[in-house]
Order: structure tokens, then sequence, then C-alpha cells
């Protein structure tokens, strides 16, 4: 992590950050001193006790079932509420009120502070090169059909494009596919299907150093997403063949094997390995949690972010670089691909106490994030479930995350929707140096540009299409 010396922030940070602090003191203030000295020791014993027993209480939900989970579902969802009352009943209903305002205040106000000067700037954009004979590999079934709804292979072909469908009786080698096209002269690659298929045909672009043109034609297409690219309409995407930009994106491996999105361990990896899990989601996560959280099924994991350990998660989470603000899920967006860096979460919560745990940051139980240049995945097992850009797959142990920066150069339309700027991750411990520490960790900077691969992409103004 990169220390800033205090000196080196500026001003304005500093301001922010104290500002949210002075908030967020007058927001447990207001309501305090209005109960007077009896109601204030009152309160806040009532009101630490609603968030523990609100916290337990989905923890129980989550780790029970029949009655029991249903009676911990109903407290989680009453104790907020008999704290309203009880406040409303004390007089200080204009006071909860005042408080909340001042917490949006202070939330506004720290990240202020936290953002990063040229936070949310979009990836550099390079020249496209002139391509002769794009291969792209489509999935007819991926996405419920967005290939065929949108008539992506006629269109395709009509730009110059050589498409390949994945429509056999069987299972279609898309690997084998990829490099007998690059064997017969293909100079650009490119996938419409889900983020698995993308990650397949990704790697050996980069291999080869060839651009790679990704079609949001899959169910999520996270990887879409985060390079700005329009995932309703999968249309825009073959915009790129004929005015399009080139971006050097990083590529993440797991085992050898690349992934575009992220590689999950423990609980989700667990879950999605079930039969019954593509059929009913969140019956089949409700009924298999209880078991994965206390540990009486699934191996027991180790895992080591460059030089931090973390033993006995009950989740981790790998990704091609960090996600945005506070997403534990691999649910939200990555702001830029080209960080150089693999973003981690771990999460444990094999107790009550542990889950409370996890309303703290920087832990050594609870919740842990963190950037690095490799994370590994140990368990007391030989092979281990790993969910790989959705996918659900066998790894033996140990699994070696690592990242290539700028590995993949991608071909997106010069006009896209693009990615909106991430708000800043809410973490306290930087929030304190900037308002009051002699020095500030800072996030780790972009890579400095460098060649994706070692042969340099081709240069030619034009970006167009032959054939």
């Amino acid at each position: 992590m990169t220390v800033i010396p205090f000196d080196e922030v500026p001003q304005t940070r500093r301001w922010w950050a104290r500002a949210a602090y002075v908030a967020i003191l007058l927001a447990v203030a207001v309501p305090l001193v209005s109960a007077g000295l009896a109601g204030t020791i009152a309160l806040i014993m009532i009101d630490a006790g609603a968030v523990l027993v609100t916290v337990a209480a989905i923890y129980w939900f989550l780790i029970s079932r029949g009655v029991l989970r249903w009676c911990a579902l109903a407290l989680a969802v009453l104790a907020p509420l008999v704290l309203v009352v009880l406040h409303i009943q004390a007089g200080l209903l204009l006071e909860m009120v005042l408080s909340i305002a001042l917490a949006f205040v202070a939330l506004v106000c720290a990240r202020a502070a936290l953002r990063e000067r040229g936070e949310g700037k979009a990836m550099p954009e390079h020249t496209a090169p002139a391509w002769q004979h794009a291969f792209l590999v489509m999935n007819p079934r991926s996405g419920g059909g967005k290939v065929v709804k949108f008539d992506l292979q006629r269109k395709a072909e009509e730009l110059g494009a050589e498409v390949a469908l994945l429509e056999g009786p069987g299972p279609v080698d898309v690997d084998a596919l990829a490099r007998q096209a690059v064997e017969r002269g293909a100079d650009l690659l490119g996938v419409a299907g889900g983020d698995g298929t993308q990650a397949l045909v990704a790697g050996i672009a980069a291999e080869h150093n060839l651009p790679f043109l990704v079609i949001s034609a899959g169910t999520r297409n996270h990887f879409a997403l985060d390079l700005g690219l329009d995932r309703e309409d999968p249309t825009g995407c073959l915009d790129a063949l004929r005015d399009g930009v080139e971006l050097h994106v990083d590529l993440g491996k797991i085992n050898g094997r690349t992934f575009v999105n992220n590689a999950s361990f423990g609980v989700y990896a667990e879950v999605v390995q079930s039969p019954a899990y593509r059929d009913d989601k969140a019956g089949t996560v409700l009924e298999m949690l209880p078991d994965l959280i206390r540990g009486d099924k699934g191996a027991r994991l180790r895992a080591q972010a460059d030089v931090e350990t973390v033993d006995g998660p009950q989740a981790v989470l790998v990704s091609n670089g960090p996600y945005g603000s506070n997403d534990l899920a691999g649910l939200g967006r990555r702001t830029r691909l080209d960080r150089g860096v693999l973003g981690a979460v771990a999460i444990s919560a094999a107790n009550t106490r542990e889950a409370v745990g996890l309303l703290r940051r920087a832990t050594k139980r609870g919740l842990i994030q963190r950037t690095a240049a490799e994370v590994v995945v140990d368990a007391d097992v030989p092979e281990i479930p790993v969910g790989v850009d959705g996918e659900a797959l066998l790894m033996s142990t140990p699994v070696r995350c690592t990242v290539e920066p700028r590995a993949l150069r991608v071909l997106v339309p010069r006009n896209r929707p693009g990615v909106p700027p991430a708000q800043p991750v809410l973490d306290l411990v930087r929030l304190r140096e900037l308002a009051w520490g002699r020095h500030v960790s800072a996030p780790p900077a972009p890579p400095a540009p460098s060649a994706p691969s070692s042969a340099a992409p081709p240069a030619a103004p034009p970006a167009g299409g032959g054939s």
C-alpha cells in the first residue's frame, strides 16, 4: 500500500474529512443531548443493542432452517422498528430526523474526502488497427437467445467478419475453434456470449497479440459492463468493427486459465456446483448456507493475498481488478480494468461474534478487502470447487491467481455508454488518516503504459474491415 506524506494531501480533502467527523459527532450528539444524562445512557445502550440484535438475527437467518430461520428474520425486521418507536415515545422524532440528515451530510463529506485525484478517469484509448479477417464466436443460447433476437450473425457477416455458431449437438471446443481461426490468418477475435466464453477466447487473443471484440450477448456480461458497452443491445458492439478504438486491459489467470471477471471460493463456489442451483437459485442458497457457513460441508480454506494470510474464511472472491465501493459479491462495477492488480475479498463469519465483526473493516477476522498482485487459495483437500466467471469448476490446490497487466487489446465502439465514476470506498481508517494522521495510505495507481505483449500492435489510422 502506497503511503502519502500528510503535507502532500490537498488541504480541501483534509477539511472534507474533518467535516465528515464533525457531522458524525453532531448526528450522535443531537438525540443524546436532548435526552439528558439518564436518557443518553439509555439511548446508547438501546441503539447499540438494536444494531447487534439485527446483525445477529440476519446471521441466524442464514445458518438456520425451519421455524428458527423465520423467527430470526422477524427479529431482524422488528429490531429497527422497535428502535424507531422508542425514539418517538421519548419525544425524539425531530432529533432522529435531524440525526439522519447529519449522517447524510457526513456521507457526502466523506466521499468528497476519499475521492482520489483523477479517480473516475476513463482508460486511455488507442488507435484501432485495420483488420482483414475477423473471426467471431457466437453462442445462440446465451443470454436467452440474444444472438438470434438481434440478428447478430447476419450483421457481423455484412461487416466482413467470419462467424462460427456454437450450435453443435454436443459441447463445442471453443479453444480449438479460435486457434484454428488464428492458424487460417484471423487477425481479430471476438465473442458474442457469456463471460466464461469471452475469457477462453480472450486468452488466445492475448497470447497472439490480436485485438479482441466483446459482444454483450450473455446473460450478465460483467466484462462488457466494465468496458462501458451496452448490455441491453449488443448490436452496438459491432460498431467497433467500422469505428472503434482500442483499450489495453488486464487479464486474470487462475492456475493458468484466463478469467476476465472473477473467481469465487467457499460458500458461493459450493452453491453453484449444486445441480439444483440453475432451476432454483434462491432456494438452493438458503438450503445449503447453514452447513457451509458452520463448516459442516466444504473444505477449510486458507487465502494469501501477497504477504497477508486469512485462515478459514467462509468465502473468498478474487477479481480481475478491484470492484467499486463496498462490493463484497462481485455484483458491482470496476471503473478501470488496467490497474495491474487483483481485487481480493475474504469473509469470515463462523459464529455470531464474527458476523457482528463484519461491521468493522481492516480486521483479521470478519471482512478483509485488499488489492494484490497474487492471491493463493489453499485447502485441506486436493481439489476445491471454484466459480470462474460464473462457471462451476474443480481445481487442484493450491489455486494460484495472478494478473497480467494490460495483456489484452480490446476493440470497443468509439461511441458507447461508458463507465460512470464509482463512489470511493467508505474506509474509516483512511478517513481518519486524512483528517488527523501524519500519513495517508493510498490505493495503487494504474501501471505505467507498456506494450500488452512482446509484439507491438499494428499501427494503422483507419479502423476498417476487409473482405
